[in-house]
């Protein structure tokens, strides 16, 4: 019997149906993660028609995502799981140190995506001789400097704090309000500041081209023009071409317009169904602008106004599992990005297609 007693209290008691759950459906939005961002890369790196310094700042903003789930998530599931930190503190310093990092990068992406759409929009013709490889290199390089330098401080205040009375946990404990502002407007509310004014501006000089051009064919009904290439990159600049294959593409253009302008009943059906087909691009394009802000907001902006709060009121405090729903909603815009930023894109559907049936590649 007494033996009996001892081992039964050896036993490992059985997480309960709930924590079950919460791991493997955390687990689920990992792989699923994880899938999604190298499928993305995977796609650009192999599809010649890709290869466009726009996507190359999509390329870079679904490798930091990866990161965020092979190296943030899992660890978290882990934390969740056992309910205390039993990795000691050096691999809980690495593992905060690449969970702020990779975070606040991830963010840092959007903005400059919207930064590099908002040029291709407004200075379409200047802004496409600017628009190289060498140039995306350095805004991703740039963006990587921000998170580093926006997420370096409070690591290393949580380094020499030396608090003991959370040894047990993984967590950043401060009580500076200078910290709290400093990373979170960083991270996140200068970068949502400048997401909603850029796409804003972008939405209002799409609507701008739209009604010059239904102006003109309506003005001009027997030469109809081809799409310009801003109106082009309004909802998503990755389709520009290459300057041989858009001179390519000028001239078939050229040789169907003639033979358009040979058939007058052609002409008066392109002249009824232009407005038409420029409307249903510019819902396309608000509907690609709201899914992108109405994501992200989504996603963050609960966990920082929680970070806000907490660390610069004193007698507020949030529940562990409050805390980590939303680190988890965060996380999950990592999963949302990939999908976003390229559902719309025909390019990418059919190079997506292609590496699901493993097919070969041009």
């Amino acid at each position: 019997m007494i033996v009996n007693c001892s081992y039964d209290s050896l036993e490992t008691p059985k997480p309960p149906p709930s924590k079950v759950l919460l791991t493997v459906t955390l687990s689920v939005v990992t792989v699923v993660t994880t899938f999604f961002n190298c499928l993305v890369i995977t796609a650009i790196a192999v599809t010649r028609k890709l290869h466009h310094p726009a996507n190359y700042l999509i390329c870079s903003l679904a490798a930091t995502d990866l990161l965020v789930a092979v190296l943030v998530m899992p660890f978290s599931i882990m934390y969740i799981q056992k309910e205390t930190w039993v990795m000691g503190q050096a691999v809980c310093t690495i593992w905060l140190s690449v969970d702020i990092t990779c975070c606040t990068c991830s963010i840092l992406h959007l903005a400059a995506i919207a930064i590099d759409r908002y040029r291709a929009i407004t200075d379409a013709v200047e802004y496409s001789r600017k628009r190289t490889g060498a140039r995306a290199g350095v805004m991703v390089a740039l963006v990587w400097l921000l998170s580093i330098l926006i997420s370096l401080p409070p690591m290393v205040y949580r380094h020499y704090s030396g608090d003991s009375d959370h040894e047990d946990q993984c967590i950043i404990t401060h009580h500076h309000i200078t910290f709290t502002l400093y990373s979170t407007f960083g991270a996140f509310y200068i970068p949502l500041l400048l997401i909603l004014i850029l796409y804003y501006k972008i939405y209002k000089a799409a609507q701008t081209l739209y009604m010059r051009r239904e102006a003109s064919r309506a003005s001009r009904p027997r030469s109809p023009e081809p799409i310009s290439p801003q109106e082009k990159s309004v909802s998503d600049p990755s389709n520009e071409e290459p300057p041989r294959e858009r001179a390519r593409a000028s001239k078939t253009f050229q040789y169907k317009s003639r033979r358009h302008d040979s058939r007058s009943e052609s002409r008066r059906s392109q002249l009824y169904q232009g407005p038409r087909i420029s409307g249903a691009r510019e819902r396309k394009a608000a509907s690609t602008l709201g899914l992108i802000i109405g994501a992200f907001v989504i996603c963050w902006l609960p966990f920082f106004v929680k970070e806000v709060i907490v660390n610069t009121c004193s007698s507020c405090s949030t529940s562990v599992e409050m805390a980590d729903f939303l680190t988890w909603l965060g996380y999950l815009n990592s999963l949302i990005n990939p999908l976003i930023y390229t559902i719309f894109n025909e390019d990418f559907k059919k190079a997506f297609q292609r590496l699901v049936r493993c097919s070969h590649y041009l």
